[in-house]
């Protein structure tokens, strides 16, 4: 209880007053004591009819003893009572009072930001009053000369020149005035104000040039045939020009396990290539480096970690984990630098002499750098926010926009025949499921199709009632083939599709992939373990090792200049078929750990011939462009 509480200062109501002095004179509270005296009298009579007895009186004692002790209990219940009441009534005056003060607090500061409003206006208005007067006065003055001299000019005494000499300076007068007019406007608000008065002002502009943009782009025939937006991100140099497939900074990460047990294996790093209209691009290196894994990712199987695949010029797929991981960083180095800079404003700041004159002078210049400072170290990182915000924003809006008519001109061939064809489904069943996810409902056109596919690929139109389990392992790679052809692709990705294949099979397939390009123009990736088959069917050829593209040239050049060690070691493997030659043959092991020392120089696709390209550090590019043989 509060000290006003047990002064009494606050005004009970007169029950609990009565109430509680009763119990202090220790009378009782209730008209109780009425009936008790009028029983006394009774008994007193009672007693003094049947004479004084012993046992009477005895009775009589006990009995005004209980009723005393009732009467006690009563009153200290009382008084219990009227204590918790005005404990209560005391707490909830603390708790109105306590509110109160919170208000009064609360107009006080209401008052005091009125206040300095205040200040600031008037000390505006009597600065702009000061520089009108300021201009006013000298207005007069050059007036009054440029009067005086045209006077001169009229008798004349002097040339016009001197008369634009002082019309100019009543203009630089005046462009001073508005100056610093506007610089006493600025003034007035407050400096955060101002700052994200021009924060709002850039994100406006950058918005409108944006829309502007997307307003002014018109559609070509081609984009409205597949049913490209406007705003999907596109490379128009790439749109008009024969490369038909381009992969940029590819990334395909794998994770594993959860929390501090969570692994990242990293399928694909960094791989850039382009594919050209009517070419056919090989992929080689040993299992596990990650071609099939960059087929899956350009096909749309996997959702890229990062990196982006243009087809035709359009986006059509994209990752963003470098922008989230910029927008990290960027918030560390933000922290970092304000943490520096915060240290050396009070390292300055303890420098400084406090007996000197001029100190105040310093200290406010110390204070305006640092606010400067620090304000240009939260608007870089906040523009970097914004920038990445936007691009993440772009590439979901690719990733979930992109027409499927476009993405279904990219078809695959995959490894395994067995594992790619539906047992459960028929061959024909088999090459039509593509057909009736793009809308072709007829029956009579896709058996039609089935069969044009079926024959195509060397088999009879008998075979498509069959089931892939009565095939043979080269038929069944034929089916695979048929179903890819269906959908009338553009590119192809044959993902090792000899690996599995007796020789002469092999041989029967390459020359059907051989036929079928020239006869339908198609652009083909070709993946495979073989250098031999990818010399004779591809005409670049690029070597992968552990997740990275280190060697890039034509087929003929790269058997001709293998500079890369890894790409020595896959030629030095090739069998020939000479048994004189065979047993002399020495193998290149490839260890990255003594072939390269990246520990300094750090390594990156660099051209060294033209079209040919090789992942190295400065100093191994020198020492490749000596080994190369023209």
């Amino acid at each position: 209880m509060s000290n006003k509480s047990k002064s009494g200062d606050f005004n009970l109501d007169e029950e609990l007053r009565s109430n509680i002095a009763a119990n202090e004179e220790g009378t009782p509270i209730s008209d109780d004591h009425e009936d008790e005296k009028i029983v006394e009298e009774k008994l007193q009579e009672d007693i003094s009819e049947q004479g004084t007895s012993a046992d009477l009186e005895l009775d009589a004692k006990k009995l005004r003893a209980r009723r005393m002790a009732e009467k006690k209990r009563q009153i200290l219940e009382n008084k219990r009572d009227a204590k918790e009441h005005a404990e209560r009534v005391y707490k909830e005056l603390d708790a109105k009072l306590a509110v109160l003060k919170k208000e009064l607090d609360a107009a006080k500061k209401v008052v005091e930001d009125s206040e300095s409003k205040n200040k600031r206006i008037a000390a505006y208005k009597e600065k702009l009053a000061s520089l009108k007067s300021k201009y006013d006065s000298q207005k007069q003055t050059y007036l009054a000369e440029i009067k005086k001299i045209k006077q001169s000019v009229l008798a004349n005494d002097i040339k016009d020149g001197k008369v634009y000499n002082v019309e100019k300076q009543l203009a630089q007068l005046k462009y001073e005035y508005d100056t610093d007019c506007q610089k006493a406007k600025i003034d007035s608000k407050s400096e955060r104000q101002v700052k994200i008065d021009e924060i709002k002002a850039q994100i406006k502009s950058a918005i409108k040039d944006a829309r502007k943009k997307v307003k002014t782009y018109k559609l070509t025939e081609e984009e409205i045939k597949y049913g490209i937006s406007s705003k999907l991100k596109r490379r128009p140099e790439l749109i008009n020009s024969d490369v038909l497939l381009s992969v940029r900074n590819l990334k395909q990460f794998f994770f594993f396990g959860k929390g501090p047990s969570r692994t990242k294996l990293k399928a694909v790093s960094n791989v850039s290539f382009d594919v050209h209209k009517g070419e056919c691009f090989g992929i080689v290196g040993e299992s596990g480096c990650g071609k099939t894994t960059t087929g899956r990712s350009i096909i749309k199987l996997y959702d890229i970690t990062s990196g982006s695949i243009y087809y035709k010029g359009y986006r059509i797929s994209a990752g963003n984990r470098w922008n989230r991981k910029e927008i990290k960083f960027t918030n560390i180095r933000k922290k970092a630098k304000l943490k520096e800079l915060r240290l050396e404003y009070t390292n300055n700041l303890k420098a400084l002499d406090k007996n000197a004159s001029d100190y105040d002078a310093k200290l406010n210049k110390l204070k305006q750098t640092y606010k400067n400072e620090r304000y240009k170290a939260i608007n870089f990182a906040k523009n970097i926010y914004y920038v990445q915000k936007e691009k993440i924003k772009q590439i979901k809006y690719d990733n979930s926009h992109c027409p499927r008519k476009l993405v279904n001109e990219i078809q695959m061939i995959f490894q395994d025949p067995v594992d790619s064809l539906d047992p459960r489904m028929t061959v024909e069943d088999i090459i039509q499921e593509g057909l009736r996810i793009q809308g072709h409902h007829n029956k009579v056109e896709n058996h039609k199709k089935v069969v044009e596919m079926l024959e195509k690929v060397g088999l009879v139109e008998d075979h498509a009632s069959r089931y892939p389990h009565e095939f043979s392992g080269g038929q069944r790679q034929r089916i695979g083939i048929a179903r890819a052809l269906v959908m009338n692709p553009q590119l192809l990705i044959c993902d090792e599709p000899i690996s599995a294949l007796d020789v002469s099979i092999r041989a029967q397939i390459i020359n059907l992939l051989n036929d079928l390009k020239d006869e339908l123009g198609l652009t083909i990736i070709f993946i495979a373990h073989d250098l031999s088959v990818v010399k004779y069917f591809c005409n670049r050829i690029a070597v992968m090792y552990f997740g990275k593209l280190v060697e890039l040239a034509d087929s003929d050049e790269l058997f001709k200049n293998p500079l890369h060690p890894y790409t020595k070691s896959l030629l030095s493997a090739i069998p020939k078929p000479n048994p004189i030659t065979e047993k002399t043959r020495e193998r290149i092991i490839y260890n990255p750990a003594e072939a390269h020392d990246y520990s300094v120089e750090k390594p990156e696709l660099r051209e060294i011939k033209k079209g040919h390209f090789i992942y190295c550090s400065p100093s191994e590019f020198a020492k490749y462009k000596k080994e190369l043989v023209d």
